[in-house]
């Protein structure tokens, strides 16, 4: 029996011998220093030693263990400190992995530029409701039930007398009739029309529409804010005009119009927004003392801003959210 414990000695140091890998050890240890393995099995053969035998069969079984055991913890710590990465090895001279990070929809970059640069020249930032009654959209502004601009072909009508907004024009109505004077303030929304969609037509677009009311404001205040807004949106060397046209709120009024260039360098005018002096019909409407006080008022089209800014050549792909397109901006 004494034999059989030196040759289980003998056959655990060669194992250990062998071992060169952390999963190997926790092999080894399994089967032999486990409560199982094979040395733990030799302790329980003492006891099946004839008596003259035990003393020396214990010290025997406890010395190979002990032995073992420590050639073992050794080993253990010498294969811990030395491992390498147990997972897969990174290649650190490799170009990183992308990741893509979200941004703001180029129109609400448009809309966050404008807000921001109209702010710097005093303009406060005012909001309306998206769907309006027949007075603010209409009554208010000037525009009369014969008008061709009331007709439901041309506006969404909810019922007879609610509609989709069909110009940011009603938060002005609402602006006048709730603020003290002086007023000062600029609205940006979406707005709706039946219109025929094309490269530069949409049913749904967003404007941007600037008020200001006080005593003495003149048609030199307008071209002046409107210049200065232009020439810092797009640019000291851009090129505009005014041009004459007819809105029932505004007397006298103009069309503004924009020179751009498209990807192939065709020049042509823009149409980019409607201005003029608010018409005293409006300010009777709302309470305001036409005698006393005058203003004018203009509206842009945002997507118009930004396709003239970035060389956009269809209002549709605005709207198409192709992310290929929209990763430009």
């Amino acid at each position: 029996m004494l034999e059989r414990f030196e040759q289980i000695g003998r056959e655990a140091r060669d194992a250990l011998a062998r071992v060169q890998t952390v999963q190997q050890l926790e092999q080894y240890r399994l089967d032999y220093l486990s409560r199982k393995g094979l040395l733990m099995g030799i302790l329980s053969e003492v006891g099946k030693l004839p008596p003259d035998q035990k003393k020396a069969g214990g010290q025997l079984a406890n010395q190979i263990k002990n032995e073992i055991t420590a050639a073992f913890e050794a080993l253990r710590v010498q294969l811990e400190s030395s491992k390498g990465p147990t997972g897969p090895i990174e290649d650190v001279t490799l170009p990183g992995k992308p990741v893509w990070c979200g941004k703001s929809h180029i129109i609400t970059q448009t809309v966050d530029e404008l807000v921001e640069l109209f702010g710097r020249m005093g303009f406060d930032v005012v909001y309306g409701p998206e769907v309006e009654n027949e007075w603010h959209n209409f009554i208010a502004l000037n525009i009369p039930p014969e008008h061709p601009a009331r007709d439901p072909l041309d506006n969404f009508y909810i019922d007879e007398k609610r509609l989709l907004r069909s110009q940011t024009s009603t938060i002005q109505i609402r602006v006048m009739e709730t603020r003290k004077l002086p007023i000062r303030v600029v609205a940006p929304g979406r707005v709706y029309r039946p219109d025929t969609v094309d490269a530069t037509h949409m049913y749904m677009f967003h404007q941007i529409e600037a008020l200001v009311v006080d005593e003495g404001i003149s048609m030199v205040d307008l071209k002046t804010s409107i210049d200065q807004f232009i020439h810092a949106f797009f640019g000291a060397g851009t090129v505009w005009r005014f041009r004459p046209s007819f809105f029932p709120f505004t007397e006298p009024s103009c069309e503004i119009d924009l020179l751009w260039s498209d990807r192939t360098g065709k020049q042509e005018w823009m149409e980019v927004g409607g201005c003029g002096m608010v018409d005293p019909n409006v300010f009777n409407a709302v309470g305001i003392d036409s005698e006393k006080y005058t203003g004018w008022a203009f509206g842009f089209g945002i997507e118009r801003l930004a396709m003239r800014k970035y060389g956009i050549t269809d209002i549709r792909l605005l709207f198409e959210n192709d992310l290929r397109f929209l990763r430009q901006f």
